[in-house]
């Protein structure tokens, strides 16, 4: 109930008049080999690729962001094995918060939307 109220006020701030989708809590290693035509990301912190130079498909981006410290070497693998593409914001680590907003916002603004 706390997680739907958060999402409504923020529908309600940026004059969005639809409700995201809010799933379930759902273990990394389904979340990662889930079904998706969205082109698949994760953000990481030494990855060559930015925001920047990504194509946006139709479909969207299912965009994966790691805890504090980062995802192990047994994560990015997992996510890679099941074609998922590392990207950057920079040469800055964020804290998991940050690089959330950070993300969704420089997607928009350099993909449209914002």
């Amino acid at each position: 109930e706390q997680w739907l109220k958060v999402v409504i006020g923020a529908c309600e701030q940026s004059g969005r008049n639809v409700l995201p989708k809010l799933n379930p809590p759902t273990l990394f290693s389904d979340w990662v080999t889930m079904s998706t035509n969205q082109l698949r990301l994760t953000l990481h912190p030494r990855a060559e690729q930015a925001f920047r130079h990504i194509s946006m498909p139709p479909a969207g981006v299912r965009l994966l962001i790691g805890p504090e410290g980062g995802f192990t070497d047994q994560e990015i693998y997992q996510t890679e094995q099941n074609g998922f593409q590392t990207v950057q914001l920079g040469p800055r680590v964020l804290r998991t918060e940050t690089a959330a907003v950070a993300s969704i916002a420089a997607l928009q603004a350099i993909h449209g939307d914002l």
